[in-house]
């Protein structure tokens, strides 16, 4: 989500993150601000890889029309060769969607109608009658996980998701057993029988100047919700030093995680290179 991200950042990061054994890369969405457009990250990441698995770390859904969705995520499916994984929130930031004029109201009721659709649709559901179907017909079931935080979120999720992309400002513990508990509490109120993917992030910064990047990043980019609440939120961001990171990474195993995205402050690659040896990867 940084301004100075290049066509040589995206590739560099991609290739080093496969490279050096990760399973995965993320990139979310937002629209009124400096940060490159999502799938295009994603196809430009898959284009360069071979094994990591692709994720949208999200879609905000209600923002968009469900079928250019559809069309986008099976796109990035047939060229990442089935390793896309869809990501959707109903997001938080009401400027993103005047940017695109589109109402931002009942957006949690839009977002399960969506989901709804978008299956009907990479099944070969005509968007309209008369039309042809959307494709290209996805190479698998694309996984779809939500960005949900609140309990009522989850447990709205807990109908049709595949699990849960959760985020931390500090990743203690006792937040991300509490986080798992809700997810898998959810899952069970539910009546489901297959368990949820439990997924965590959170933003790091390693190296000499990591807690006052952390906090540079974070109130930049939390800087909507104004000044001083972006301050304090800022404030409340732990993931900075190495001892820091891998205390949150073993907090988030013993909790029973089953993906840990680290969202960078940097573009810099070198900080692959400190997490690599830190983590052993």
């Amino acid at each position: 989500m940084l301004g100075n991200t290049t066509r040589a950042t995206v590739l560099d990061w991609s290739r080093r993150i496969e490279a050096d054994g990760y399973d995965s890369i993320g990139f979310g969405e937002r629209i009124a601000y400096r940060n490159l457009e999502l799938f295009s990250v994603l196809a430009a990441a898959a284009a360069v890889t071979e094994r990591a698995e692709i994720m949208s770390t999200v879609v905000v859904l209600p923002m968009h029309s469900e079928v250019w969705v559809a069309k986008q995520s099976a796109t990035l499916d047939v060229l990442s060769d089935g390793r896309y994984t869809l990501g959707v929130g109903v997001g938080g930031r009401d400027e993103d969607f005047r940017a695109l004029g589109r109402e931002s109201g009942r957006r949690h009721a839009r977002l399960d109608a969506q989901i709804g659709r978008i299956r009907d649709l990479w099944n070969g559901e005509a968007p309209e009658p008369g039309l042809d179907p959307v494709g290209p017909t996805p190479t698998r079931r694309i996984p779809i996980m939500s960005g949900a935080l609140g309990p009522k979120s989850i447990a709205r999720s807990a109908r049709w998701a595949d699990g849960i992309a959760g985020f931390e400002l500090d990743p203690t513990p006792a937040a991300l057993v509490d986080s798992a508990t809700r997810i898998r509490r959810a899952w069970h109120d539910a009546g489901r029988t297959d368990p949820p993917v439990l997924m965590t992030s959170w933003w790091f910064a390693l190296g000499g100047d990591a807690a006052e990047r952390l906090h540079e990043y974070s109130a930049n980019y939390l800087g909507v919700f104004g000044a001083e609440l972006a301050d304090a939120m800022a404030d409340a961001c732990t993931a900075a030093g190495d001892d820091a990171l891998r205390r949150g990474v073993d907090a988030a195993r013993d909790a029973g995680f089953d993906e840990i995205q680290l969202v960078p402050t940097t573009t810099d690659v070198a900080e692959i290179d400190r997490v690599s040896r830190l983590l052993r990867v």
